[in-house]
């Protein structure tokens, strides 16, 4: 039995109780929460690992709960994985710039939601102290902070791992499925749009100008680049 443990919340108990199963033949141990503010409450007595949350809930949605996850510093830095039956890409681009690590729509394969549970618990384990700095912008890998100057910026679990894959190459391009398999930790088809909109909110946290970016270039057809002269 692993000593990682996922918060699975949706107010549909048959789905929990089959995801349950799932995740515990994996090795993982799960907690459960069948409405938002239970959800939360758990989460403050007892922080998870990871969070597979469902965007429709009784209480309150699951856009509500990743805003308010992402502005409690014991809880920000927790992934998430929105479980929904919306498949409007619209949805999912607002449930990943709310704070969402990754976003599976209904009806899906358990094993598939287990694979990207255990994808993203390996790129959020990272070890050691090391520092990457590029320029003004500084990781800290032990303590999962990232600086911009003196100023922390307040990142998901996401855009760190894919500045910290850019930040190792600085000067050279990462290419698109580089920055999948590290960054997000999985080589699924159809990600490229949610690694553009990951790229989007890192670039609002990081860029003076996001329109005119500084530290992270595009490259056509290849992937993005981190400048490493600035």
């Amino acid at each position: 039995m692993s000593n990682e443990r996922v918060l699975l919340v949706d107010d549909d108990r048959e789905v929990v109780r089959l995801m349950r199963a799932y995740l515990e033949q994996a090795g993982y141990q799960v907690l459960v929460a069948f409405d938002g503010q239970s959800a939360l409450a758990s989460l403050r007595q007892e922080p998870a690992d990871l969070i597979l949350l469902d965007l429709m809930l009784p209480d309150m949605d699951g856009f509500d709960i990743t805003r308010t996850v992402r502005r409690e510093p014991k809880l920000a830095a927790i992934p998430i994985i929105m479980l929904t039956a919306r498949v409007d890409d619209t949805d999912k681009i607002v449930g990943l710039e709310m704070g969402a690590d990754d976003y599976v729509t209904k009806p899906y394969n358990p094993r598939e939601v287990v694979a990207r549970v255990r994808a993203r618990l390996r790129t959020h384990q990272l070890p050691g102290q090391a520092l990457l700095q590029v320029g003004g912008l500084t990781l800290d890998l032990g303590r999962r902070e990232a600086r911009l100057g003196e100023q922390v910026i307040e990142l998901t679990p996401t855009e760190f791992n894919l500045l910290q894959v850019l930040m190792k190459q600085a000067g050279y391009v990462c290419t698109r499925s580089q920055l999948v398999s590290r960054g997000l930790g999985t080589d699924y088809e159809g990600i490229d749009r949610t690694l553009d909109s990951h790229m989007r909110n890192l670039r609002r946290k990081i860029e003076p100008d996001s329109k005119s970016p500084t530290y992270i270039h595009t490259v056509y057809g290849v992937g993005y680049r981190l400048e490493e002269q600035l």
